[in-house]
């Protein structure tokens, strides 16, 4: 299954995001199975980094357990392999600063990516203009690269990015870093229209998406999928006590919030 194929026509697409090695590595593979077993189409498989300059509070302190546990981009795709082995079968896309990918040496990185089971890239540090190295590289690893659209861009930027990405678009709901919010804006709901005017790719909203409500708007303006980060990590997070998780109460919680989000999202359109 490719990354495009979670977003079938008729319903939006739940993806969930996962901070690897947060707060276990064993935890991950754990949530990864609730959250497919619960109806995620797709999961957003994060690898921690110092600096998640995209990233809010949330999402920055879940990466800071995962470092400090001792999660690196080598022992996190050992991760992403072992929830492959493990049965999950939902299209999964990597997303990771570039830094991590440069530092390991482009290609070479990529390729060790695709071959522990991921289907696309997301990596939100690379400005457009600059992306013609990673594109290439993503062509030749067979992976798919997902690219931002922002409520300030302008139609012939979105027309760029839609010609430039591949798997899905990630419309960004809100200008600055992710973190769950209370509403949804109007400047969101109408980049999904104009998104949608322009490409036949689809287009998957993120940052600030937390609850049912949410997905209920953002389905109705037309978007293909939502993705939600910092709301499952808020959910686990209040059950992380002295470095140690109340795995068993954590996993129910999660299961019971991606239920519902997938009841919203996947409702036929009227």
């Amino acid at each position: 299954m490719s990354l495009s194929d979670a977003f079938s026509k008729g319903k939006c697409a739940f993806m969930p995001y996962v901070c690897c090695g947060d707060p276990s590595a064993a935890f991950t593979v754990r949530l990864v199975k609730a959250l497919a077993e619960n109806g995620a189409d797709a999961i957003e498989f994060g690898i921690p980094f110092s600096d998640p300059i995209a990233d809010g509070k949330t999402i920055q302190a879940a990466s800071q357990r995962a470092i400090a546990g001792g999660m690196t981009p080598k022992k996190a795709l050992a991760v992403l392999a072992k929830i492959r082995k493990s049965g999950v079968r939902v299209p999964i896309a990597v997303m990771t600063y570039y830094n991590i990918l440069y530092a390991a040496g482009l290609e070479k990185m990529l390729a060790r990516i695709k071959q522990a089971g991921a289907d696309g890239l997301i990596v939100p540090d690379v400005p457009l203009g600059e992306s013609a190295e990673l594109r290439r590289a993503c062509r030749k690893a067979r992976l798919a690269l997902v690219l931002f659209a922002t409520p300030n861009s302008n139609d012939a930027r979105l027309k760029k990015i839609a010609s430039y990405a591949s798997g899905f678009i990630y419309a960004v709901s809100v200008l600055g870093t992710t973190g769950a919010r209370s509403n949804v804006s109007r400047q969101a709901l109408q980049l999904v229209r104009r998104v949608k005017r322009i490409t036949s790719l689809p287009i998957a909203v993120g940052f600030g998406i937390s609850k049912p409500s949410h997905a209920r708007a953002f389905r109705a303006a037309g978007a293909d999928g939502v993705i939600v980060g910092s709301g499952i990590v808020n959910i686990y997070s209040r059950h992380i006590a002295g470095g140690k998780i109340r795995e068993r109460a954590a996993l129910s919680e999660i299961a019971r919030f991606a239920q519902g989000m997938v009841s919203m999202c996947h409702c036929k359109r009227l």
